[in-house]
């Protein structure tokens, strides 16, 4: 776990974190912590980051102001998570920014007043963060990725491409509700798709591998990954084993696809950080979050990898291809 700090001063043209806000904060830095539940080294994580305080920047004005963000990098260990947002929250920051369920979930067992948005995070209101979708009633606000119907979505998408499949097994971490809400969405297609649904719990890197191995003894098996800070912390390993014991594999984020995943099904991550900045800069300015309304998603992209697709020996369809956002050779 990796815990940095940043102050930027503004008032010149190479001013880094202009925020509106905080014109009459000259003296006294407004406090954002931020939780990852990603490595410090990720690169996805990372550019994650940039989006977000670039787009912070564009809120900002001339005047001379300052911003303190302070970093962890948790990664996709439970412990560290929890040390984490007891340490964030220990300094009394003016808001918190947070990314994925186990984040958020840690954070909410730390404060049920520090003000906080959240993106990468699924079901908010059957995860028990918020009261609705509307109206969320405490000190939470943000941006879904995925509402537990798009289980569904992801089964169709592996049946398309991969019609052999019979059996689906559906990689998550037990822990995390929303996940168990996937599968459950995926179940209940399951059987006009003539397919049958198994899910696959794992905790570490190496249930990952033995998991994978034990579901793949059996013929006509295909898997859907589930988001989690675990599965994309490792997503190397997940794909490299997908890989090796022939599995055609449904992710939920594009990254995936770019580390040689077959094929994903998710929404655009800049974009919604981009929009969670917003919030950020409307909650510094004094909105409550308790009336920001969550949003879902209004854009989905498919992203296939053709490269991958030859190499599990799978003839993707040209209607698939047509219907593809990106098609990576």
């Amino acid at each position: 776990m990796r815990r940095r700090e940043f102050i930027g001063i503004l008032g010149t043209a190479s001013a880094a974190w202009p925020l509106g806000v905080l014109a009459q904060q000259r003296d006294h830095p407004r406090h954002i912590g931020v939780l990852m539940d990603f490595a410090e080294s990720d690169e996805v994580g990372q550019t994650y980051l940039r989006v977000f305080r670039e787009r912070l920047r564009d809120f900002g004005s001339t005047e001379v102001q300052n911003v303190k963000f302070e970093y962890w990098f948790a990664g996709e260990s439970a412990e560290r998570t929890r040390l984490a947002a007891a340490e964030l929250v220990s300094g009394k920051p003016d808001l918190l920014f947070v990314t994925t369920n186990p984040a958020l979930s840690a954070l909410l067992r730390e404060t049920r007043t520090i003000p906080i948005v959240f993106t990468w995070v699924s079901d908010s209101v059957g995860s028990g963060y918020v009261s609705s979708l509307a109206h969320p009633g405490g000190n939470v606000t943000g941006f879904h990725n995925f509402e537990p119907a798009v289980g569904g979505k992801w089964l169709g998408v592996l049946k398309q491409i991969a019609p052999q499949v019979r059996r689906v097994g559906v990689v998550h971490v037990p822990e995390i509700a929303a996940n168990v809400a996937f599968i459950r969405a995926a179940d209940a297609i399951s059987k006009p798709l003539g397919m049958s649904v198994t899910g696959l719990g794992v905790r570490d890197a190496a249930d990952i591998e033995r998991v994978l191995k034990d579901f793949a003894q059996e013929p006509n098996g295909g898997l859907i990954v589930t988001p989690s800070p675990l599965t994309a912390t490792k997503r190397d390993v997940l794909i490299d084993v997908a890989d090796k014991v022939k599995l055609p594999t449904v992710y939920s984020f594009r990254f995936y696809v770019e580390s040689g995943g077959l094929v994903s099904y998710g929404i655009d991550q800049l974009e919604t950080v981009r929009e969670a900045a917003s919030y950020v800069d409307r909650i510094l300015r004094g909105a409550n979050p308790a009336d920001l309304p969550v949003q879902l998603p209004t854009k989905f992209s498919l992203v296939v990898n053709l490269k991958t697709a030859k190499g599990l020996g799978l003839t993707v369809p040209e209607s698939f291809l047509l219907f593809a956002d990106e098609v990576i050779e």
